[in-house]
């Protein structure tokens, strides 16, 4: 019996020792969480909060209301405004689309040239 009384005593000190060995990497893993600024969750008693379909409904109008103000706020001169944004849209002459079509059949072609010769 006195070996089973000593077994007993070395799992108790063995136990201890990997509870501080836990509670240091515990430690060690919120200093990191920390420095990454993603500590642990805090959970809160409070439950999470409902809204109704016609609060959200309000709260929708006043933040549309809210990000009008700030565009009636920040409107520009309308003469600079229109020609620095409303480009003329370039168009492409049909010579020019002429010659990518034509480009593109050629690559085509090598292309099918290579697989033909691969095969």
């Amino acid at each position: 019996m006195p070996s089973l009384g000593n077994a007993l005593q070395e799992l108790r000190k063995d136990r201890i020792a990997t509870q501080l060995r836990l509670e240091k990497l515990d430690q060690i893993i919120s200093g990191i969480e920390s420095l990454n600024g993603a500590g642990a969750p805090v959970k809160s008693n409070q439950p999470t909060r409902i809204v109704s379909a016609a609060l959200r409904r309000k709260m929708a109008l006043a933040q549309k209301a809210r990000w009008a103000g700030i565009r009636k706020q920040s409107q520009p001169v309308a003469g600079v405004a229109k020609t620095a944004s409303a480009r003329a849209k370039r168009k492409i002459s049909p010579a020019g689309r002429k010659r990518i079509a034509e480009a593109a059949r050629a690559r085509w072609a090598k292309f099918r040239a290579q697989q033909k010769k691969a095969a």
